[in-house]
């Protein structure tokens, strides 16, 4: 079984990956471009225009990715830890509520710059549907699956 750190890397990148497949998939689904997304979660730093960035732009798109990396890792790290403090409990149980504590945490409490930025470019299904990735790849990574 892999520490604690090296299972919240692994779960945070793969949660990173689904997620943002995911968004680039549901902008093209919207008839926008696929990294629009990924460019609106940098609107911490350059703020609203963020979101409407169509195409790969190096001062968008690597701060949008890295600050989603460093998210998907922070919530995987929290989802493991629940795993190994309580591995009896259903995992369903801990990736459904920890994402959304995520998602009440990232629309609901932080300062709106804070957000994830998604909803700059994408509706509100979009993003309830990217959640949902990342919750189904938390439970795909779960600590201690029989399964794996």
């Amino acid at each position: 079984m892999p520490s604690l750190l090296l299972g919240s890397l692994l779960s945070g990148v793969a949660v990173s990956v689904a997620t943002t497949a995911t968004l680039a998939g549901m902008a093209l689904v919207e008839g926008k471009p696929a990294i629009q997304p990924l460019n609106a979660t940098s609107h911490w730093y350059h703020g609203d225009p963020a979101g409407h960035v169509r195409r790969f732009d190096v001062g968008y798109t690597i701060p949008g990715y890295a600050t989603h990396l460093a998210a998907s890792v922070f919530w995987a790290s929290i989802f493991q830890a629940m795993r190994k403090i309580a591995p009896r409990r259903a995992p369903v149980i801990d990736a459904a509520g920890l994402t959304a504590i995520a998602a009440l945490v990232d629309y609901g409490v932080v300062p709106k710059r804070l957000t994830p930025g998604w909803e700059k470019a994408l509706s509100p299904r979009a993003i309830a549907v990217a959640y949902a990735a990342m919750a189904l790849t938390l439970l795909v990574t779960c600590p201690g699956r029989k399964d794996k």
